[in-house]
C-alpha cells in the first residue's frame, strides 16, 4: 500500500518535482478606471460586500465572468483575495488532469497554472485537488471528472502509523444533471464509487470505522458526474457551514493546518448559480497576510452567498491565474506544478 504524502506535499513549502517553475506571469496590482456610464456591475451584491471589480485589469474578457479583489481585511485580519464569479448560464466550469483514475498513478506530468492555460487557453484557471509522487509517478489523490469522465478519485485511506488503517470519505464538488453541490465519497473500485451526502464520522481519537459502503455512512449514490473536483473539507452544505476536516481527516499528523492561517483555494455556488472560484495569498508573501483557515474560508464564502462549497489544495499549490495572469503571489515563490486545475471558459 503506498504511503499516503499528498497532504504533506501540498503545504510543504518545498514543491513536488518540477513543482517551481520560473515561466511564470508576473502578477498585476494597477486597476483600469472605467467611465460609470459605460459599465453596468453584474454582481452589485458582491460589490457591496466591500470586493473591488478588477475584471478590466485583465485581458478582454467573456461576458458572464468577472474578478474580483477582496476588502484589504476580512474575518479580522489582513487579505489579499481574489474571486472569479461565472454566470453559469454563459460560462462553462471544466477539470483538466493528469489520468489516474484508479489510484494506481501515471507518468503523465504535473503542470503549473500557466503551462495547463498553454496547452489549452481559458479566461480563468485555479489549481485543482491534491496529489503527490512516489516511485516515477505521479498520483491524484482527488475527484477529477471532466465530460463524464473520470480522471481521478479521492483517496481513500489515512493512517498515522501505516498499522492501523482508516477510510475517510473525503469532500467533492461536482455537477449532474444540471445541478451543483457539494458531497462526500469513497472509491473502491470502477463499480463501486460511492457518493454520501455526510461523512463518516472519523476520527483520530478513536479506532477507524467500517469501511464505507452502499449503506455506510448513510445510505449511498453511485457517484456520477458530468464535472467534478475533490479535495476537502467539505465548507458549506446545504446551505450550512460544514468544515468537516476532522470527520475527513484533515487534522492531526499529516494534515492540511485547517484552524491555522495558509494560502487557500476553494470553490463554491450560489444560489442563483453563480460559480464562484476563490483563492488568497498567505504564509506572509505580502508582509501581513497570512492566509485563512478552512473555516474562515467557509464564512467568506458563505458571506458571498455560497449554498455549497469545497475546500481546495492550498499553501504552495494555491493559484489563480486571469488569461494568465497571477492574482495573488504563490507561497513557492512561483507556481506550482499540480495534478488538476479548475478552469472557467465561455459555453
Amino acid at each position: 500500500m503506498k504511503r499516503f504524502v499528498i497532504i504533506a506535499l501540498a503545504y510543504l513549502a518545498a514543491s513536488c518535482s518540477g513543482a517551481a517553475s520560473s515561466d511564470y506571469p508576473q502578477w498585476r496590482w494597477v486597476d483600469k478606471d472605467v467611465p460609470a456610464d459605460e459599465f453596468v456591475e453584474p454582481n452589485p451584491d458582491i460589490v457591496e460586500k466591500g470586493w473591488i471589480n478588477v475584471t478590466d485589469s485583465y485581458a478582454a474578457m467573456p461576458d458572464g465572468l468577472s474578478v474580483y479583489r477582496s476588502p484589504e481585511q476580512m474575518q479580522s485580519v489582513s487579505a489579499i483575495a481574489y474571486i472569479a464569479v461565472a454566470d453559469l448560464s454563459r460560462i462553462q466550469w471544466d477539470v483538466r488532469s493528469i489520468d489516474d483514475p484508479k489510484l494506481q498513478g501515471t507518468r503523465d506530468e504535473l503542470r503549473t497554472p500557466s503551462r495547463f492555460y498553454g496547452e489549452s487557453p481559458a479566461p480563468v484557471i485555479v489549481n485543482g485537488g491534491f496529489f503527490y509522487a512516489e516511485g516515477g509517478k505521479r498520483y491524484s489523490a482527488s475527484v477529477a471528472v471532466s465530460g463524464g469522465r473520470t480522471y481521478g478519485v479521492n483517496i481513500n485511506y489515512a493512517s498515522r502509523d501505516w498499522v492501523t488503517m482508516y477510510y475517510p470519505t473525503r469532500g467533492v464538488f461536482y455537477e449532474k444533471d444540471g445541478t451543483l453541490a457539494a458531497g462526500w465519497t469513497y472509491y473502491v473500485n470502477e463499480s463501486h464509487h460511492y457518493l454520501y451526502d455526510t461523512p463518516a464520522a472519523n476520527s483520530w481519537d478513536t479506532a477507524p470505522l467500517a469501511r464505507p459502503d452502499e449503506t455506510f455512512p448513510s445510505a449511498a449514490s453511485p457517484f456520477t458526474a458530468q464535472t467534478a473536483i475533490g479535495g476537502g473539507p467539505v465548507l458549506i452544505k446545504g446551505g450550512e457551514i460544514r468544515n468537516t476536516y476532522p470527520e475527513e481527516l484533515f487534522d492531526g499528523p499529516g494534515g492540511i493546518l485547517c484552524d491555522a492561517r495558509h494560502p487557500r483555494t476553494a470553490i463554491g455556488v450560489t444560489a442563483d448559480r453563480r460559480l464562484i472560484l476563490f483563492v488568497c495569498e498567505g504564509r506572509n508573501m505580502t508582509d501581513g497576510v497570512a492566509g485563512f483557515t478552512t473555516g474562515e474560508v467557509a464564512a467568506i464564502l458563505k458571506h458571498l452567498g455560497c449554498t455549497e462549497a469545497l475546500n481546495l489544495d492550498g499553501g504552495g499549490s494555491s493559484c489563480m491565474i486571469i488569461n494568465n495572469q497571477e492574482t495573488i503571489k504563490p507561497s513557492d515563490g512561483g507556481q506550482r506544478a499540480v495534478a488538476s486545475v479548475v478552469v472557467l471558459k465561455s459555453r
